[in-house]
C-alpha cells in the first residue's frame, strides 16, 4: 500500500535523493508525513475516488459472475475465462478500501499480517488478469486459425485446468511479495522490506514484474491477433460469402476479446512505462496529479470490463437485463409485503 515502489503489484515508488517524491497507489504527499498527522485535501479526495472505483468495480464484476453462473445457456470456454477474469477483478477491487484508509490516515493501521495478505491478494489478481487475457487471446487464435485441430483443447474441462494453472502461476510470480511484505518501523507504512543490497533487489523486482506481468504477455497477445489478421485476410471474400452462423459468432467473440485486451493495455501501459522510466531517470515531483491518474487508471480497468461485456456481447446484455429485472421484481415484491405489514394494524383499528 503505501511507500512501495518495490512492490509494483500494489504501487509504484519514485524516490528522489533530495527532493524525495513518493508516488504509489495511495498517492501520498510529495514530502514525508508523520503517521497520525491530519490528512489534507488529497487525503480526502483520493480515498473518495478509490471508493467510487471500488463500488463500480464490485457491482459490475459481481453482475458478470452472476450472469455467467446463472444465465449462460451452456458452459463455453470463453465464459470460463471471463468468469476467472471477473473474479480476479473483484478481488483486485477489495484492496481499494485498505488503500483509502491508508491514504486518509497516512499510515497502515491494519497490522503486519493484513499488510502481507492485502498486498499478496492484490498482486496475485493483477497478474491473474493479464494471464487470463493472454489465455483468452490464445484461445481466439486457436478458434479462428485452427478451429478443427484445436477442438480438444477448447473444451470446458481443459479451460478449467488452464484457469487453475493461471491462478497457481500468479501466486508463484508474486512470492517475493509474500515473503518480504511488512509494515515499516520508521513510518508505519506497508511496504516491501528487501534484504541487502536493497537497491539491487528492488530494481530486479521491478524489471521482473514488468517483464513477466506485462510485456511478455503483451507480446504473446499481439502475436496471436497478428496471426488471426493474417488468417482472415488469406481466406478472403470466399469465406465471407460462405460464412456460417458459427463463424459470425466467433467473430463477435474475437472482437469482444480484442477490445477488452486493448482497454487493458491502455489502462496498464502508462503504469509500467513509468516504473521502467523511474529506473532510468529521476522523475519530477511536479506531476503528482499525473502519477495519481496513472495508478487510478490501472484500477479503473477492473470497472471497464463489465461495461465492455454489456456493449459487445448480446448474451451478456441479455443476462444483465434478466438479472437486473429479476432484482427489480424481487425488490418490488419485498416492498409490497412490507407495506401490507404496515397497513394491516392500521386497518384493524378502523
Amino acid at each position: 500500500p503505501v511507500k512501495v515502489a518495490e512492490n509494483i503489484a500494489f504501487c509504484s515508488y519514485f524516490n528522489q535523493d533530495d527532493d524525495s517524491f513518493l508516488f504509489n497507489s495511495t498517492c501520498q504527499n510529495c514530502t514525508k508525513s508523520k503517521p497520525g498527522s491530519l490528512p489534507g485535501l488529497a487525503g480526502i479526495f483520493i480515498p473518495l475516488i478509490y471508493g467510487i472505483v471500488c463500488v463500480v468495480g464490485l457491482v459490475g464484476n459481481t453482475l458478470v459472475i452472476h450472469v455467467v453462473v446463472n444465465y449462460t445457456k451452456h458452459e463455453s470456454v470463453t465464459n470460463i475465462y471471463i468468469l476467472n477474469l471477473a473474479i480476479a477483478d473483484e478481488l483486485f477491487m477489495l484492496g481499494l478500501p485498505f488503500l483509502a484508509a491508508q491514504n486518509a490516515l497516512l499510515s497502515w493501521p491494519f497490522g503486519s499480517l493484513m499488510c502481507r495478505v492485502v498486498m499478496t491478494v492484490d498482486a496475485i489478481n493483477q497478474f491473474t488478469s493479464i494471464f487470463c487475457l493472454t489465455v483468452m487471446s490464445v484461445d481466439r487464435y486457436l478458434a479462428v486459425v485452427h478451429p478443427i485441430r484445436s477442438s480438444w483443447w477448447r473444451r470446458p474441462h481443459v479451460a478449467k485446468t488452464i484457469s487453475g494453472t493461471v491462478w497457481a502461476g500468479s501466486f508463484v510470480v508474486v512470492l517475493p511479495v509474500v515473503v518480504f511484505a511488512d509494515v515499516l518501523k520508521d513510518d508505519g507504512n506497508c511496504s516491501i522490506v528487501w534484504p541487502e543490497p536493497a537497491e539491487v533487489w528492488k530494481t530486479s523486482f521491478i524489471v521482473y514484474t514488468c517483464t513477466v506481468g506485462f510485456f511478455c504477455p503483451l507480446l504473446v497477445i499481439c502475436l496471436c491477433y497478428l496471426l488471426i489478421v493474417i488468417k482472415v485476410r488469406s481466406v478472403g471474400k470466399r469465406a465471407q460469402a460462405t460464412s456460417s452462423r458459427r463463424r459470425k459468432s466467433e467473430r463477435k467473440i474475437t472482437r469482444m476479446v480484442v477490445v477488452v485486451v486493448a482497454v487493458f493495455i491502455f489502462c496498464w501501459l502508462p503504469f509500467y512505462v513509468l516504473n521502467i522510466l523511474n529506473l532510468l531517470v529521476v522523475l519530477p515531483g511536479d506531476f503528482r496529479g499525473l502519477y495519481f491518474f496513472v495508478v487510478v487508471l490501472s484500477y479503473a480497468n477492473s470497472c471497464a470490463n463489465p461495461i465492455l461485456y454489456g456493449f459487445l456481447s448480446d448474451n451478456f446484455k441479455r443476462g444483465f437485463r434478466k438479472a437486473l429485472c429479476r432484482a427489480s421484481i424481487l425488490h418490488g415484491t419485498k416492498q409490497n409485503r412490507t407495506e401490507k405489514l404496515w397497513l394491516q394494524p392500521f386497518r384493524q383499528m378502523l
